[in-house]
């Protein structure tokens, strides 16, 4: 049998250190875990990762039926109706965005500033509304 480099030391026991006392599992483990050297890019892959929409331009036929609404809706201001937007809003970060959809009591429509208020405080652009759904409509519009 040939003799290997390192046989005189192979069955030698395990140094143990009398000055420092050696390392838990978990701490041992921790020396090897890995480094983020790139701090940040995780959540820069995770936004470019992040779907949006895009917005969808109204046909002339929607965009009619759409502005229907909103004057039997401004006729009908005084009875603060029930109603449900749905509406585009832009990212913030990225182009594109989301469609969301808000239902509450409209209190006022501002054709000057081209907004809509309801009574619980908040408003939401009139420019970026791409429907509008409530009790109010059914009698008008019945698809």
């Amino acid at each position: 049998m040939t003799r290997g480099k390192y046989d005189d030391i192979i069955e030698l026991p395990h140094h143990t250190s009398e000055k420092h006392p050696s390392l838990g599992v978990s701490s041992y483990a921790a020396q090897f875990s890995p480094f983020a050297a790139l701090t940040g890019y995780e959540d820069i892959v995770a936004e470019a990762a992040r779907y949006t929409d895009e917005r969808t331009e109204l046909g002339d036929a929607e965009a009619e039926k759409l502005s229907a609404k909103f004057a039997l809706l401004s006729e009908r201001i005084k009875e603060t109706p029930v109603v449900t937007f749905t509406y585009f809003r832009r990212d913030s970060k990225k182009s594109g965005g989301e469609y969301l959809k808000v239902t509450s009591r409209v209190k006022r429509i501002d054709e000057v500033e081209r907004k809509i208020y309801f009574t619980n405080g908040e408003s939401l652009m009139a420019d970026d509304v791409t429907d509008v759904t409530g009790e109010i409509f059914d009698t008008l519009f019945e698809d």
